[in-house]
C-alpha cells in the first residue's frame, strides 16, 4: 500500500483567521498584529523575527484568556470534509502551524488529525510571558518538518500534498507534488501548481484520487 500525507497550515486555512490577531483584539491592537502578520505573509518580513516581535506584545495576557479564544477559533468551511476525504484517499493528515499548541492540539483532536507541530506561547503565573518556542519558528521550518516526516513515515514526494496561504508555508512546496495555494498572498500562488480562491478546503478534493 502506497503511503500519503497531506500536510495543511493552520492559521487561514485549517482556521478562519489568525490566532494571534484574535489574542490582540482582546488588548486592543489588533490593527497593529494584523499589519505586521500580512508583511510577514506576503514574505516582505522574516517569519521569525515577526512573530517573536508579535507574542511580545502579548505579555501579559492570562493563560485562562489565551486557551479560551484557542478553543473557541472559527474553522475555515471545509476543514472537516477535507480532513474526512483526504483520511478516507488513504492520507495521512497533519497540521504545520507557526502558530500555537493551545490550538493546534485541541482542533488537532476535533479534526482526526493525525499530527500537528507548533510553537509554545511561555508563561509564567498564569500570565504570558512574550515568549514563544518550538519547531515551527523560521521561514523553512514547515520543510524541514515535512522532508523529516517523509522519511519517517516512507512517503515520497510525489504522494504528498501541502496546503497554505502565506510564505512561511513556501517551503513545504519542495517536497511536495500537489502545492497548493489556498486563498493565498501572491508569493504562494507564483510557486502553487493548484490555486484556490473559493473560501472552501473541501474544494482541494476534487484535485486528489
Amino acid at each position: 500500500m502506497t503511503n500519503k500525507l497531506a500536510v495543511f497550515d493552520f492559521d487561514s486555512t485549517l482556521m478562519d483567521g489568525e490566532t494571534l490577531e484574535f489574542f490582540a483584539r482582546e488588548i486592543g491592537i489588533e490593527k497593529k498584529v494584523r499589519d505586521i502578520t500580512d508583511r510577514a505573509m506576503r514574505g516582505e518580513l522574516d517569519f521569525f523575527e515577526s512573530l517573536t516581535q508579535r507574542v511580545s506584545f502579548m505579555k501579559g495576557l492570562p493563560l485562562s484568556k489565551v486557551n479560551e479564544i484557542c478553543q473557541n477559533l472559527p474553522l475555515m468551511t471545509g476543514a472537516q470534509e477535507v480532513v474526512s476525504g483526504l483520511k478516507a484517499k488513504g492520507y495521512k493528515v497533519v497540521c504545520f502551524s507557526g502558530g500555537f499548541r493551545n490550538a493546534t492540539s485541541f482542533f488537532a483532536q476535533k479534526l482526526g488529525l493525525d499530527g500537528e507541530f507548533s510553537n509554545i506561547l511561555h508563561s509564567k503565573d498564569g500570565l504570558l510571558t512574550g515568549f514563544v518556542g518550538g519547531e515551527m519558528m523560521f521561514n523553512t521550518s514547515k520543510g524541514e518538518m515535512l522532508e523529516r516526516l517523509q522519511k519517517l513515515l516512507n512517503v515520497k514526494p510525489q504522494n504528498t500534498i501541502a496546503v497554505g496561504d502565506g510564505a512561511n508555508d513556501l517551503s513545504m512546496f519542495k517536497y511536495a507534488s500537489k502545492k497548493v495555494a489556498f486563498c493565498a498572498k501572491p508569493i504562494l500562488k507564483e510557486n502553487a501548481n493548484i490555486i484556490i480562491e473559493e473560501k472552501n478546503l473541501s474544494s482541494i478534493l476534487k484535485y486528489i484520487d
